[in-house]
């Protein structure tokens, strides 16, 4: 293909990137109630009794809203982004680059909504420890607009950072690091994992610290058997 081909390319990818995601936003915008009171049981989780949010600022409900619709179409619109991406580099693959492009595409997606949903799930438990540690005198309203964003930078740390082994394999089958020299770090690995997980956790507490730190551990030794397999 020449260069003004690529750029044809590359325009129609994004279009149809475009299009999803602004049709998809449009929908979370419409089925914004169903999708705050999803975002909310985390926090009614951890706080049965008064799981309701404070807005001090009149256009918080709009500010909302609009978050909810551009995040949800996001969203919702990744496997999109991820197929149109794969169409678009695979006639630059060989045969056998092309024949596992098919399942690293899968296997992104499905680790990226793993990710998402274990910070969902333990997100309700982060929000017990922190209140816990603010002791009894503290009363929790949260604002929508911060815990929306908290929760959803939550979810997307958690989603990119098990994509983890995909990243492992891909080294290993690019022949950049073998899975007997990732066997022999073991040790260093499991460090950079937990003290990563311990920096990178949007909330803060050892409860989702450990729940990004085991599936990672987890991750690692799995990525190495993968690896030897594909090298057999």
């Amino acid at each position: 293909m020449t260069l003004t081909e690529h750029l044809k390319e590359i325009r129609y990818r994004f279009l149809v990137v475009a299009v999803s995601l602004g049709v998809l936003a449009i929908l979370a915008f419409v089925f914004y109630p169903e999708i705050l009171r999803f975002l909310q049981r985390p926090y009614c989780h951890a706080s049965p009794k008064r799981c309701t949010f404070l807005v001090t600022n009149p256009l918080d409900g709009l500010s909302l809203r609009i978050k909810i619709a551009f995040y949800g179409g996001l969203f919702f619109s990744l496997p999109v982004i991820f197929w149109q991406s794969w169409r678009f580099i695979t006639p630059g693959f060989k045969a056998r680059e092309r024949r596992y492009a098919v399942p690293f595409v899968g296997a992104s997606i499905a680790f990226f909504a793993a990710g998402v949903a274990v910070a969902y799930f333990s997100f309700g438990h982060a929000l017990q420890f922190l209140e816990a540690v603010g002791g009894k005198s503290l009363i929790s309203y949260y604002n929508p607009v911060q815990y929306l964003s908290l929760i959803l930078l939550m979810m997307f740390v958690f989603g990119v950072t098990f994509e983890f082994p995909v990243v492992l394999v891909a080294l290993e089958l690019a022949g950049i690091v073998t899975p007997r020299q990732l066997l022999r770090a073991w040790r260093y690995a499991i460090i950079a994992i937990t003290v990563t997980s311990a920096v990178i956790t949007p909330s803060g507490d050892p409860l989702s610290m450990m729940a990004l730190a085991v599936p990672l551990t987890i991750f690692y030794f799995s990525a190495i058997g993968v690896g030897k397999l594909c090298k057999k």
